[in-house]
């Protein structure tokens, strides 16, 4: 398959301006997740020796731009079965396409068009209403969404397109167990991967899959889950937080889709989370929009990371929602990390290089990456909601009475640079 005209746009983009940098796509196993964290580590260490030299930024940050367009381009071959290219050019699950409030006249309309229902209702906990169709066999995704907005012109369509994180490639271990007993703390919901059982980690954590696979232990999700909660070789920072954990990825490369994240924030609503932390990135999307909107609305505090992908990408969704606090990170310079990548708003910042962290196989690593600043945001918050839930604008400004400066686009500063678990 090749490259589609919005991805070349966007290659020749950030190859120009010398400011992107990879966002890192989600575990799939095989041969594809052991390529990803090759270029896992290459980041890390590429991105060390940014810090240290501007000059070698252009040539650098060029080829990591390429090796994100290329490791797209990777996963939506190995999974051709799985995932396409939407009318936008995003990786988006093969076939499928989304109605939000979808009326009769839409539904039938596309009926008569070729396209199967195969799911319709409420999205549990946020009180979305959505369908799930099938596309005509014959049709690619792109053609099917362009066909659907014509036929059913009132009707709210969508792609469900897949959510990157700037992390390693699934390790098997065995899963944290699923009993939990409440702490102290404000409880902490975390969308990602699945979390491995680790010396570092407090029995008791909750798990729940939504995707194939999933719970699926992985480094990412452990390594985020220690940032928040961890105890012993890994100190967290609200380690007497209850954690719940929804895995988005699984095993499946499908894994990190917008529906799957719109129902991880449903059951952490009702599940009595206070504040969710969301180390993802990706497109703008109808459903995700409405998803974090409404679980806003029910009081959940979230908190999202702005990705990897440098300062010329496009903004990063969810972190880019009004509804979402965005985090950026920093080095131990108190400088904001050269492949930072943007938001519609930046509201902190927080360490995001050489941390210390959980792996999946029992031992420890050093990360880095903005999903990583995003957990230390979400720790403090859970802290600060231990006597009770906290408003947006309240969380904010407690936030920010603490936060202490940086060098470059940081929002109104950083949180928990004593706190970095070095």
């Amino acid at each position: 398959m090749k490259l589609s005209g919005p991805i070349l746009a966007m290659a020749a983009a950030l190859a120009l301006s010398g400011s992107g940098a990879a966002q890192l796509l989600p575990p799939v196993g095989g041969a594809i997740g052991q390529t990803i964290g090759g270029v896992t580590e290459r980041v890390g260490r590429i991105g060390d020796r940014l810090d240290d030299s501007v000059d070698q930024a252009g040539g650098a940050i060029g080829r990591l731009a390429r090796d994100r367009l290329g490791r797209i381009d990777a996963l939506v071959r190995a999974n051709p079965q799985a995932l396409e290219y939407d009318a936008r050019g995003d990786a988006a699950v093969k076939g499928e396409l989304i109605l939000l409030d979808p009326d009769p006249a839409a539904l039938r309309a596309a009926m008569a068009a070729g396209f199967a229902v195969e799911e319709q209702g409420d999205l549990a906990g946020l009180g979305i209403a959505a369908a799930r169709l099938r596309v005509p066999a014959s049709m690619d995704l792109a053609r099917a969404e362009k066909l659907l907005r014509r036929i059913a012109p009132g009707a709210t369509v969508q792609s469900n397109p897949v959510y990157q994180t700037s992390g390693e490639a699934a390790a098997p271990a065995r899963a944290a167990p699923a009993a939990s007993a409440p702490g102290p703390g404000a409880p902490i919901g975390m969308i990602d991967g699945g979390v491995a059982r680790h010396p570092a980690l407090p029995d008791g954590i909750v798990q729940r899959g939504f995707a194939a696979g999933a719970p699926a232990p992985g480094n990412h999700g452990t390594a985020v889950a220690s940032i928040l909660v961890g105890r012993g070789a890994v100190r967290g920072v609200s380690p007497r937080s209850r954690l719940l954990a929804a895995d988005v990825y699984g095993r499946d490369p499908r894994g990190g889709n917008a529906l799957a994240i719109a129902r991880a924030l449903g059951w952490l609503a009702q599940s009595g989370a206070a504040v969710v932390n969301i180390s993802l990135a990706g497109p703008d999307n109808a459903l995700l929009a409405r998803a974090v909107a409404a679980a806003s609305g029910k009081g959940l505090l979230l908190v999202a990371a702005v990705g990897n992908d440098g300062a010329a990408s496009p903004p990063a969704y969810p972190a880019s929602y009004p509804q979402v606090i965005a985090v950026t990170g920093i080095d131990a310079k108190r400088r904001v990390l050269i492949e930072a990548g943007k938001a519609s708003h930046v509201d902190f910042a927080a360490p995001g290089a050489d941390l210390l962290a959980a792996k999946a196989d029992g031992g420890t690593a050093r990360l880095r990456g903005t999903s990583y600043a995003a957990p230390f945001i979400t720790g403090r918050l859970a802290r600060l909601s231990a006597g009770g839930p906290l408003p947006r604008a309240r969380a904010v400004a407690l936030l920010a009475a603490e936060a202490t400066p940086a060098k470059g686009r940081a929002g109104r500063g950083i949180i928990c640079m004593d706190c970095a678990t070095r």
